[in-house]
């Protein structure tokens, strides 16, 4: 079942996401121990920051709006649209089920194939790179009704899974570039970093 965000009156708040040079983006989040109804607020909230971004993400991470919880949330697929015949079973499992959360997902298998693509990031806006990573990966999580799942991801949803099960672990995707992209995009980098600690001191410049 996807997550229900009920109507505009109940709607829930979007949160403010981090960028980086945020400290909260290089923590390893612990793991949720307990899925409570602050858990179930939070996931809903961050679905809705996805949807609400003036770029619109297809996941998200808790640390990415200031909680340090493994927590992710999911909208890699429009579940009013066909599943492709050759998705893999964990986009068959999850993608009717989107927008979806997920808590203390982890990787149990990775493929050997490696596959590289384009990647950006609600927590470093404007920047984009090629990343490479393994074309899918077997995943295991809880969903917020305390089912555990355990599927094999690839496309889309499994190179965003490992995205942001990277952000749990304090890993943004400009650390798994080349160093020629790193080279590239460091004045960009250095730009958000500087903003990032100016909000985070109440705007007052160094």
């Amino acid at each position: 079942m996807a997550l229900e965000l009920g109507n505009e009156q109940e709607r829930p708040q979007p949160l403010r996401v981090r960028t980086y040079g945020d400290p909260v983006l290089r923590r390893k989040a612990p793991p949720v121990d307990e899925i409570t109804q602050a858990v179930r607020d939070l996931a809903a909230r961050m679905i809705v920051t996805m949807y609400e971004n003036e770029i619109r993400g297809v996941g998200l991470a808790a640390p990415q709006v200031g909680v340090s919880l493994r927590l992710i949330t999911l909208a890699t697929h429009d579940p009013d649209e066909p599943i492709p015949p050759n998705a893999s079973p964990g986009e068959r499992m999850l993608s009717p089920r989107m927008p979806i959360a997920l808590i203390n997902p982890e990787i149990v298998k990775a493929s050997s194939a490696m596959e590289e693509a384009v990647e950006g990031c609600l927590s470093i806006p404007e920047v984009q790179g090629g990343v490479c990573r393994p074309a899918s990966v077997v995943v295991k999580a809880l969903t917020l009704g305390g089912q555990t799942i355990q599927a094999e991801c690839g496309g889309l949803l499994g190179r965003c899974l490992q995205h942001e099960i990277d952000h749990l672990d304090g890993i943004l995707f400009v650390d798994r570039w080349r160093e020629v992209d790193s080279m590239a995009h460091g004045t960009q980098l250095r730009a958000i970093e500087k903003k990032a600690i100016r909000s985070a001191s109440g705007g007052r410049r160094s």
